[in-house]
């Protein structure tokens, strides 16, 4: 059977019509429309904390993601190893950039007074949901082998252990974990500063969940720090 159609059967996971049609035609329209809103946060960053006009990068990425939405749907593409490792490229730019705003960002803070403090403020903020969104689809991709494979049950092995996997009576019989499972898990993980209801097991996993709270503790705490700095 077709993974995605195996999804969208899936007994703990019930569908509208209107998703099933999406479905057809956008196999992947989650992940990708994740990528889209994280593409258009950056039109929102100030300038100081870009490389190049602020339309350069957004531009670029979005012309991959529109070439990778196109070309999914072909029979030949959709599951292909290619189009998984050109999804992966595209998120790891995405992440590329954002980290590069994140260490100009800190740049601009870190020399201190008003000027221009607001407009930091708002970029520290726009970085900070944009690492919430990439690093959820990075565990969305890296778990198990990604969403394929899952469905597939091709790797028994569970780079995180969600709530429903060691309490089974309190899921849908072969509950799997999806992308909004994901994206909390990246919520939680940027707020807390760690672990909340999901274990990392493998070390790729615990590398990825150190990254994301060092990366938020440092872009929540040089916001708040100019914020205080600007109301004093």
């Amino acid at each position: 059977m077709d993974p995605s159609e195996e999804l969208r059967r899936s007994p703990y996971r019930p569908r509208p019509r209107i998703f099933a049609a999406i479905e057809r035609w956008l196999p992947f329209w989650e992940p990708q429309l994740v990528v889209a809103v994280a593409i258009a946060l950056q039109f929102a960053l100030s300038t100081e904390v870009t490389v190049g006009p602020t339309w350069l990068f957004p531009a670029l990425e979005g012309a991959l993601l529109i070439g990778l939405i196109i070309a999914s749907p072909h029979p030949n593409v959709r599951h292909s190893r290619l189009r998984r490792h050109v999804a992966i490229a595209m998120i790891g730019l995405v992440s590329v950039v954002n980290i590069i705003s994140l260490v100009m960002l800190s740049h601009r803070l870190l020399r201190g007074g008003k000027e221009n403090g607001h407009a930091l403020i708002v970029s520290g903020i726009v970085l900070w949901c944009t690492n919430v969104l990439l690093f959820g689809l990075w565990y969305f991709e890296v778990d198990r082998g990604g969403p394929l494979a899952r469905a597939r049950d091709e790797r028994n092995l569970p780079d995180f252990l969600f709530v429903q996997m060691m309490q089974p009576e309190h899921a849908p019989e072969d509950w799997r974990p999806q992308l909004v499972d994901y994206l909390y898990l990246s919520f939680t993980n940027a707020t807390a500063f760690s672990p909340t209801d999901t274990m990392p097991l493998t070390p790729i996993a615990k590398w990825m969940m150190s990254g994301q709270a060092l990366a938020s503790l440092v872009t929540v705490g040089l916001v708040v720090a100019r914020a205080v700095n600007i109301l004093s």
